[in-house]
């Protein structure tokens, strides 16, 4: 975590003692002087602690093996920072990991870029950083470079992440949003919509009987798992973030120029989210997901890869929701429950604002 260019490096001076508990982000701590470099110091390079990071340069230098690399970048500032089963911290890294396993990818490492405002309590900073180190290492990546910037009050709405990644594509996968072909199945990795729910019962105070928190996870282990029980049968691998399954699988018929049929007796919703859904009038189709993937794999290896997701912990409510079909329109239909079919089209404007 560099200091933005001042050519800050560790063990320079002694770094004076930040006040974690009681202090507030201030506009120095991205001046470039002294008080940012302690808040690097103490906070950002404590946390994200690892040899590439403690290079302390404005970029990491890192050697990488042969093969296919992918690389990829987002931006989250979802609001509420903290919510049911994670916070925006876990989220970025999660959301980023995820991104590069959706390539067929094992993550390696990741940047990371800090806009805070003016008056953020460094207890909140802490407890967002702190999340992402768990996240990343849970993940086995590691944060290697970032930034701070810091913003007047009421500019910043607390705290925005930019993150970036880069991983190398696992041995005998090749994955693409074009190469689903008709006679594919299609697999989801568990529950759908249970982020998108959690962050609308935060924002409106909704009360469930059970506690309903955020999918928010790493699939990389998850992707790994299905790499090696059918790497050659994966055709597809997509998170369905924002806009749901639904606008997923409706860009991945748009890029394959085929048809999907869904079953909706096949689709696993929680209770909750099912309820939360019909009370809101929404559609769990088309709610956001920030630990679930959806996979398009050859019909003959798709039990065999089924197996292996239900193995892991970020997989067992997995299940085979569907077929790609012959369709020169392209369209995402659903046999519904009394045995009709519907078409599932693009969600049309936002339906939740700041999710991820």
């Amino acid at each position: 975590m560099t200091s933005g260019g001042s050519g800050y490096r560790a063990g320079r001076r002694q770094a004076r003692r930040l006040d974690i508990d009681n202090g507030l982000v201030e506009m120095n701590h991205g001046a470039g002087g002294r008080a940012m470099a302690d808040l690097i110091d103490l906070l950002f390079r404590q946390a994200f602690d690892n040899p590439l990071l403690n290079q302390a340069n404005d970029q990491a230098l890192f050697e990488v093996d042969a093969g296919r690399m992918v690389v990829t970048t987002d931006s989250f500032v979802i609001s509420p920072l903290f919510f049911p089963g994670g916070n925006i911290g876990s989220l970025a890294v999660h959301g980023t990991v995820n991104d590069l396993a959706m390539g067929g990818a094992r993550p390696l490492y990741l940047t990371a870029g800090f806009i805070l405002e003016e008056g953020l309590p460094l207890k909140d900073l802490a407890a967002i950083v702190e999340a992402m180190a768990e996240a990343a290492r849970e993940s086995g990546v590691q944060i290697v470079t970032g930034d701070t910037k810091v913003v007047e009050r009421g500019k910043g709405d607390g705290v925005f992440i930019n993150t970036a990644g880069v991983g190398r594509v696992l041995d005998g996968v090749t994955v693409s949003g074009e190469l689903a072909r008709a006679g594919d199945k299609v697999l989801v990795s568990g529950t759908i919509g249970d982020h998108g729910v959690a962050i609308m019962s935060r924002r409106k105070g909704l009360q469930f009987e059970t506690a309903l928190v955020s999918d928010s996870a790493s699939l990389n282990r998850l992707v790994q798992r299905m790499a090696e029980a059918g790497g050659g049968g994966l055709r597809v691998l997509r998170d369905p973030t924002r806009g749901g399954l639904a606008a997923t699988l409706n860009e991945i018929a748009a890029q394959s120029s085929v048809g999907i049929r869904l079953r909706e007796d096949a689709l696993p919703v929680r209770p909750e989210v099912r309820g939360a859904c019909e009370l809101l009038g929404l559609d769990p189709l088309n709610v956001a997901n920030e630990g679930k993937l959806i996979a398009i794999v050859d019909a003959d290896q798709s039990e065999a890869i089924l197996a292996a997701m239900r193995q892991d912990p970020n997989g067992t409510d997995a299940a085979i929701v569907g077929e790609v079909i012959d369709d020169a329109m392209g369209l995402v239909r659903m046999v519904t429950a009394i045995g009709g079919e519907r078409v599932i089209d693009w969600l049309h404007g936002e339906q939740l604002p700041r999710i991820c």
